[in-house]
């Protein structure tokens, strides 16, 4: 794909065998560029070798924060070809996160071009093992040069690609998870329905606790009345009680996630009684004492569909079928899959191909 000026490495890397990759760790031989001035717009378009970025100390970004990022995925499918999943929706996530943050959007057609883009060029470094795949990460940052509190007016938007393993070396396996009224996630009004990295900054006291007690993520509650499900540290959160299915609504404080979107569709189009509404800790737990909380799971781009076995909440455990994957929970996980690796049918055209690179 010849739309962007591309200079390709002179020095590529060694790729990693697919069996030995995790998240995160190795990144590809190049990198997508693109430059905001206030006046001019987006400008400079360009590919380039994968490398360091230069800041001064006073760039705006290591001070205020002011930054976004978004990540989907592309897949090797048995057929060889290679496929986004969602990607326009992942772009129109990006545009919202960037108003939210005060920053100037990217039309949605650059923004899928260099998707496309990046991933032809570096296409040899999408793993061909089953549930592996290429993550995508595109980002803005704020470049001012000065100290002072404002919204940027320059920015750079980049995107760069990293090979990751299937999230569950061993299969689908539940996870051990804690509802906690200590930490807050988000309120309304402030940035929670935003992908921006003050989120995840300030998650990481929350997930050390959690951890610390000896469950894997955080299932945060509202910031007002701190009783409210809100969404695990990165995933949204569902669960099944009796014949309903149950999920926070989008009300500004939890990320309008890709794969809950996509799992909420999947499942009105099987016919199931699904709901978005605000639930509290109370119900679920009492729901889980009696026998009445039949699967929970968390949905998310790295893992998919996760389930959850354990509920914890002020001292108490609950276990949730058994601790055992629930017949929902690896019906979605299943449908999401076959999907993006093309194995099943699209019914919504969730997909595409990324075209061969010039």
């Amino acid at each position: 794909m010849d739309r962007f000026p591309t200079t390709r490495t002179t020095a590529p890397k060694q790729k990693p065998a697919d069996d030995t990759l995790s998240f995160g760790k190795v990144l590809t031989d190049h990198i997508f560029l693109m430059n905001y001035e206030e006046g001019r717009g987006w400008f400079n378009p360009r590919i380039e070798p994968y490398g360091p970025l230069s800041l001064d100390p006073a760039t705006s970004v290591l001070h205020y924060g002011q930054a976004i990022f978004d990540g989907l995925k592309a897949f090797r499918g048995d057929d060889g070809q290679i496929r986004l999943f969602r990607a326009e929706r992942h772009a129109e996530r990006f545009n919202r996160s960037a108003q939210i943050m005060c920053m100037p959007e990217v039309p949605v057609d650059i923004i899928r071009a260099s998707f496309d883009a990046l991933v032809g060029v570096d296409a040899d470094w999408v793993p061909r093992k089953a549930g592996t795949s290429l993550y995508l990460r595109p980002t803005i940052i704020a470049t001012d040069v000065m100290l002072g509190v404002h919204p940027a007016h320059s920015l750079l938007y980049f995107l760069i690609l990293s090979p990751v393993g299937s999230y569950y070396k061993e299969g689908v396996k539940p996870v051990k998870i804690l509802a906690s009224d200590t930490h807050v996630r988000a309120v309304r009004g402030g940035t929670g329905e935003a992908k921006t990295a003050a989120n995840y900054a300030q998650s990481l006291a929350g997930q050390r606790d959690a951890a610390a007690a000896g469950y894997t993520q955080v299932l945060y509650l509202d910031g007002v009345e701190r009783r409210f499900l809100d969404e695990v540290g990165t995933m949204n959160i569902m669960l099944r009680i009796g014949d309903e299915v149950i999920t926070p609504p989008l009300a500004g404080t939890i990320l309008d996630g890709v794969t809950r979107a996509s799992t909420l569709q999947l499942m009105r189009d099987w016919g199931l009684k699904v709901t978005e509404r605000a639930i509290s800790i109370e119900e679920v737990m009492e729901a889980g004492r009696h026998g009445r909380l039949a699967e929970m799971w968390g949905t998310g781009t790295a893992a998919v569909v996760s389930p959850v076995g354990t509920l914890g909440y002020k001292g108490e455990d609950i276990l949730i079928n058994g601790g055992q994957t629930g017949e929902l929970t690896q019906k979605l996980y299943d449908a999401i899959v076959g999907i993006q690796y093309g194995r099943t049918n699209d019914p919504h055209n969730w997909t595409s191909v990324v075209p061969a690179a010039a």
